[in-house]
């Protein structure tokens, strides 16, 4: 019998789901499986992983994001810690869901061996809670620069309390325009 090698939930959020890897360890350390096409096709509806980024942030309380890409850019974003602690969070952006503006967060670290699957038409970004914190996204689209976009994470309209007082944000994410009223969503 072959042993699991991830273990998953479903959150309340429809494709937002957290999956926990389930290293084998012995007293040399561990082993674990951080992506398997065939074992997390569901998640990623069987569209090929094409980018694998990696970010370092090197402040606690640092915000990154929220960050989206547009159709037929839209990606399946697989994000996992590897040093360090974060906040996860993703924004439900499609239209005529019925958890639009919706958010889920989700505490990963390099300890706790979570990653959190953000579908398309859902904003992502994080917050670092620990200094040199390090990051690894699996995405199912290559970055778009001419379809990409994001939400100011202070939006007042997400209503979103950020667990630590913001230190760092990128002029780009502090600059961009809040959620209008005619904001409908995302069409995928």
């Amino acid at each position: 019998m072959t042993r699991p090698r991830f273990h998953s939930h479903m959150t309340a959020i429809d494709g937002i789901s957290v999956i926990k890897r389930l290293p084998i360890s012995d007293e040399r350390g561990f082993f674990e499986r951080v992506f398997c096409t065939q074992e997390l096709a569901a998640f990623t509806h069987n569209k090929p992983l094409v980018q694998i980024n990696r970010t370092l942030t090197k402040r606690r309380g640092t915000v990154r994001g929220l960050h989206f890409q547009y159709p037929p850019a839209a990606e399946i974003k697989c994000v996992t810690c590897l040093r360090g602690e974060l906040l996860d969070v993703a924004v439900d952006l499609r239209a005529g869901s019925p958890t639009f503006l919706q958010i889920h967060s989700e505490f990963l670290s390099a300890d706790n061996h979570k990653m959190m699957v953000i579908p398309e038409g859902c904003a992502h970004g994080f917050q670092a809670l620990t200094d040199e914190c390090e990051l690894l996204y699996l995405n199912t689209a290559a970055h778009a620069p001419e379809l990409e976009s994001g939400l100011r994470p202070t939006d007042p309209r997400l209503n979103f309390n950020w667990p630590l007082p913001i230190v760092d944000l990128s002029l780009r994410d502090a600059e961009r325009a809040l959620l209008s009223a005619e904001f409908q969503g995302i069409l995928l």
